[in-house]
């Protein structure tokens, strides 16, 4: 397997990590299901499996937010988490410009800028949670906790009620 981005920041900051290769089967369209396919493939719970999803505010700042794959991001509570009037996801098609990585493998590490980035509190109710390795057909599985650490991210609750 070859070293992405997110695992060479990893390995630089010597925190611990699986890589898992998985089957991809080209479809990456959160509204279908992709994460809880991915946790299938992964063999893995869904709730395990956390989703990168890029927004832009109202001012213009793009954030960074990760949802596991049984929930949805609530719009309210990702404007509150950032302090923004209003919050939309970036379209599929400027996300290699904004973050280096393509639909369906963006990690929240090793982006082209370091992007605020919040990651669900249900997130630490794991022991060790799977995001994109950043590159489709292949996940990173560690603790909450070094994730965390390694994006400078912030908990919070992010869920849909």
């Amino acid at each position: 397997m070859k070293k992405t981005n997110a695992m060479r920041i990893l390995d630089s900051k010597k925190i611990k990590y699986e890589a898992k290769e998985y089957d991809d089967d080209g479809e990456h369209a959160l509204e279908l299901g992709a994460a809880a396919r991915t946790a299938e493939k992964l063999g893995v719970d869904p709730k395990t499996v956390f989703k990168t999803i890029v927004m832009r505010t109202d001012s213009r700042e793009i954030c960074v937010f990760l949802q596991n794959a049984t929930g949805e991001i609530n719009p309210k509570k990702a404007r509150n988490a950032c302090g923004a009037k209003e919050i939309s996801s970036v379209k599929p098609d400027e996300l290699l410009g904004l973050t280096g990585y393509v639909r369906g493998g963006c990690s929240p590490l090793g982006m082209k800028k370091q992007y605020r980035t919040f990651i669900d509190q249900s997130a630490m109710e794991c022991e060790k949670i799977c995001v994109s390795a950043g590159v489709r057909g292949q996940q990173l599985i560690l603790a909450p906790g070094d994730l965390v650490t390694a994006c400078g991210a912030s908990l919070c609750d992010l869920s849909l009620d």
